[in-house]
């Protein structure tokens, strides 16, 4: 789920409508819904978010710091013409990055995987030996590949298997997983549908690398193990 904040409605809806093109939740939020939300939103929402798009919004530069206490996903800031003041001082407060609209969904896709990598790479150094190596994952609307051979998948089981990779030996609870595929804010859909789509994925995983890296604890959720 991507979280779009800006002071006009028609930034917020036209991204939204784009994410949604793409099969991909947000929500869109003015400044003072969003600092509402970010103060009192659970944590398994917050899990949920792959990304914030910061617009147009006097309170913009104070925000990383209040969403880094809270998440761990990228922080993209959008300005209207470029200018170098704007973007060292968007920098200096602690955007991920900065980028002038308009910009593709896909290339705002791309960007927060940029940064979700270089966040990890320390990790992946000291997590060893990866049995998982095998797969390639690339969060950009395109199918994995095994062996270099792409797997196709339905788009809802390949937005899990991206969230479960992106949050690698993190348990992660139904709620979770819904919420990042469905969006925090859909009530139309129950969550019951994760444990289908989930038990298909698995099978297809055991089948290409003969092992489950999806590690299932009932009631306690789901893990991508190495």
């Amino acid at each position: 789920m991507y979280v779009i904040v800006d002071e006009r409605s028609m930034v917020t809806d036209g991204y939204v409508a784009s994410f949604n093109r793409e099969g991909i939740s947000s929500v869109g939020l003015r400044a003072d819904d969003f600092a509402d939300w970010l103060q009192t939103a659970p944590g398994t929402d917050l899990d949920a978010v792959q990304g914030f798009l910061l617009g147009a919004c006097e309170q913009r530069p104070g925000w990383p710091e209040l969403i880094q206490k809270r998440s761990r996903a990228p922080i993209i800031a959008m300005i209207e013409t470029r200018c170098l003041t704007e973007t060292l001082h968007l920098f200096g407060a602690g955007i991920d990055d900065v980028v002038r609209k308009p910009i593709h969904v896909r290339e705002i896709l791309a960007r927060t995987e940029a940064v979700w990598r270089r966040s990890q790479r320390e990790e992946a150094r000291d997590a060893g030996a990866d049995r998982t190596a095998r797969l390639k994952v690339y969060f950009d609307g395109r199918d994995p590949d095994i062996d270099g051979e792409k797997m196709a998948l339905p788009r809802r089981e390949r937005q899990i298997l991206e969230f479960l990779v992106r949050n690698r030996g993190r348990r992660m609870t139904k709620e979770q997983v819904f919420n990042a595929v469905y969006g925090a804010f859909t009530s139309d859909v129950d969550e019951s549908v994760i444990e289908g789509h989930i038990s298909k994925l698995r099978k297809k995983l055991r089948q290409k690398l003969s092992f489950d890296p999806i590690e299932v604890r009932r009631y306690l959720g789901y893990a991508f193990v190495n």
